[in-house]
């Protein structure tokens, strides 16, 4: 097969995100890499320098994605209990429903972890799912609290259902995030 001639940044990093969802982070090397998508390794190596460059790269682009498909969810949703709910829900639909594929998301936290750039991002989608969360209890006593409340209850309901592997992903949270609304009711709301 010839090699293509171009792929656009969004198109080879969606191919290293692949390798990386489906092999681990370690598996996306500049060979791998090559093969998935056509290009030699030289082309690689000039576009992204390193493995780790790649790596970040292909990161960072998968937070481009999240923050876009976070903001998508936040403005067509309804600012109420249900919303914040809704938005949680669509939001765990790409942790696929499986915990193997749960896990591969966890090795590429790790990666975030590691990379002070990446990590970052994380806390700024963190505060702004927060924001729109809080936004749903607006007028309430405790919005924001409330809101990252939910947000922990809501890693941990991804979490819990790793090891129980109840029926879909998006199902359980929903379920969870249900049981943790009615526990605050009326306290908090």
């Amino acid at each position: 097969m010839p090699r293509p001639r171009t792929l656009s940044d969004e198109q080879l990093l969606s191919m290293v995100l692949d390798v990386i969802q489906s092999e681990g982070p370690d598996a996306a090397t500049f060979a791998a890499i090559a093969k998935a998508s056509g290009l030699s390794g030289s082309t690689l190596v000039q576009r992204f320098a390193t493995k780790a460059g790649m790596l970040r790269a292909a990161l960072l682009h998968a937070w481009d994605r999240l923050d876009a498909e976070t903001a998508r969810l936040a403005e067509t949703l309804p600012k109420t209990a249900e919303g914040a709910i809704a938005l949680l829900t669509g939001l765990s639909r790409d942790y696929g429903d499986s915990p193997a594929s749960y896990a591969e998301g966890l090795l590429l936290l790790r990666e975030d972890f590691r990379d002070p750039v990446l990590r970052a991002r994380g806390g700024a989608w963190g505060a702004a799912l927060t924001a729109a969360l809080a936004q749903r209890f607006e007028g309430r006593k405790q919005a924001q609290i409330i809101a990252r409340l939910m947000l922990s209850q809501w890693q941990g309901s991804l979490l819990w259902w790793g090891f129980s592997s109840e029926g879909a992903v998006a199902d359980y949270v929903e379920q969870e995030l249900r049981l943790f609304l009615a526990a605050l009711q009326p306290k908090l709301i």
